[in-house]
């Protein structure tokens, strides 16, 4: 596996999510070609493995090689049964309180990645990823109907210590984007 192949790779594992051939010729600085043809490459060496390369559109991302879908399907149904770690709520907690979030204002306000989280929070339907209108490049975290019915709330606003909770995240939020 060459060096651009190896960096695609480690940018798609990172990430957890699709990554548009835009951005990974933003990203590693070189032609739109060569990101084709180390995609190409990529997806040639990753044959015979539990790992694929998904594409849709001008989007790229990892997943599951189908032939593993039913362990991959039990892994996921133990993995519901599971109570939510305490970086999955911290998660959670900021997504419902923002009413939507940014994967990058989550791993600031909690200064690490959240991706997993993230991840376990989707598949247990707690929230959704939605593009975002004003950048089409990143997606926003919302809560979903399922988990304000759930917590008992109709709408975030009746949450606990809602608006003294919202002001600390946004402080938070703001203080980062100055710091930049």
């Amino acid at each position: 596996m060459n060096n651009l192949e190896q960096k695609i790779e480690a940018i798609l594992f990172f990430k957890g999510e699709p990554v548009s051939l835009k951005k990974l010729t933003d990203i590693l600085k070189v032609s739109g070609e060569e990101v084709k043809d180390a995609i190409l490459n990529l997806k040639e060496n990753l044959q015979n493995r539990g790992i694929v390369l998904l594409e849709k559109d001008d989007e790229i991302t990892l997943g599951t090689a189908p032939e593993l879908s039913e362990m991959i399907e039990n892994l996921q149904k133990e993995e519901l049964s599971k109570d939510l770690s305490k970086a999955t709520l911290e998660t959670l907690s900021i997504v419902l309180y923002k009413n939507g979030a940014t994967r990058a204002e989550i791993d600031y306000i909690r200064g690490v990645n959240s991706t997993f989280s993230l991840r376990a929070l989707s598949v247990r339907g707690l929230v959704e990823k939605i593009q975002d209108p004003s950048d089409n490049r990143r997606f926003i975290y919302k809560p979903t109907f399922e988990l304000l019915s759930f917590m008992g709330v109709t709408k975030v606003e009746e949450l606990p210590e809602y608006e003294t909770t919202l002001m600390t995240i946004n402080q938070t939020i703001k203080n980062s984007e100055e710091n930049v």
